[in-house]
């Protein structure tokens, strides 16, 4: 229960963070993507504070023997570059240029009550239903 409320406090603020830096909107990201047109640096001030803010406080927080509401670290332990990484990578960056859209502003935007926010979302639920069901047959993670 300790887990579900930290993790619904925690999205919280993500989703409040995202709506205030603006980040919500398709036109913020497609206009940092938009170099030769005109260009909106936003996004970019909007990373390197979160940047910043994770660097210092993952320092000071891996420093804890055990994270608070768990017994173990789950710090990722791979670190080779696989096809699949690469191919995911190239489709999430492609979907995110083209809407101007990643998951988390995404979910966010839901709250809008518009009906793109909801078609992305759904869209990405059925993409990832299809992974998983390609996954059983190609395992691309293994």
């Amino acid at each position: 229960m300790k887990n579900s409320i930290a993790a619904l406090v925690v999205g919280f603020i993500f989703a409040l963070g995202l709506g205030l830096s603006g980040m919500t909107q398709p036109q913020k990201v497609i206009g940092f993507l938009d170099l030769f047109g005109s260009w909106d640096p936003s996004l970019m001030f909007v990373m390197i504070g979160s940047i910043g803010v994770h660097f210092f406080t993952y320092k000071l927080i891996r420093r804890r023997k055990t994270p608070l509401l768990s017994m173990d670290w789950h710090v990722p332990t791979k670190k080779e570059v696989t096809p699949a990484l690469v191919f995911g990578s190239l489709i999430f960056g492609i979907g995110w240029g083209l809407a101007g859209v990643c998951p988390g502003p995404a979910i966010t935007s839901l709250a809008s009550f518009e009906s793109a926010p909801l078609i992305f979302v759904a869209s990405m639920l059925v993409g990832m239903f299809i992974f998983r069901q390609l996954d059983k047959i190609v395992k691309f993670n293994k």
